[in-house]
């Protein structure tokens, strides 16, 4: 394992990519930690603007081009920025049932998925794991 493809990438990927990842471990605590606590409100407020930076700086990266200088991909980016305001909208409203669906979804959606695309062969975070 070697950080060096990551950070020859430059700073919009390295930047995308430590949101990303922070996002994911965040994540994982959120869900086992104990709900409605103010460290839950303070680091779910924490977690959403890692989400916001890793889908807002996925629009600078142009490595797949499939649709003028944007891939798939970047749907998903703009329905993170959806889920994002909806989850923050549900809890403060208390639909902790929706809000609970919402951030599952952005967690297995966004991270999840995303995540295990972005470590498929050819890609720098494959790299960054497994080498060339």
């Amino acid at each position: 394992m070697t950080l060096a493809p990551l950070i020859d990438a430059g700073v919009i990927i390295f930047s995308h990519s430590l949101a990303a990842i922070t996002a994911f471990v965040l994540g994982i605590v959120q869900f086992l930690a104990p709900k409605g606590t103010i460290p839950h409100r303070i680091f779910g407020y924490i977690w959403c603007a890692l989400m916001l930076w890793a889908a807002g700086s996925s629009f600078l990266i142009h490595d797949i081009r499939l649709i003028g200088p944007f891939s798939p991909i970047h749907i998903l980016s703009i329905l993170v920025v959806f889920g994002v305001i909806s989850g923050i909208r549900e809890a403060r409203r208390s639909d902790i049932k929706e809000h609970r669906k919402t951030m599952v979804l952005l967690f297995s959606s966004a991270l999840v998925v995303a995540g295990v695309l972005a470590f498929m062969p050819g890609r720098i975070m494959h790299e960054v794991a497994f080498g060339k």
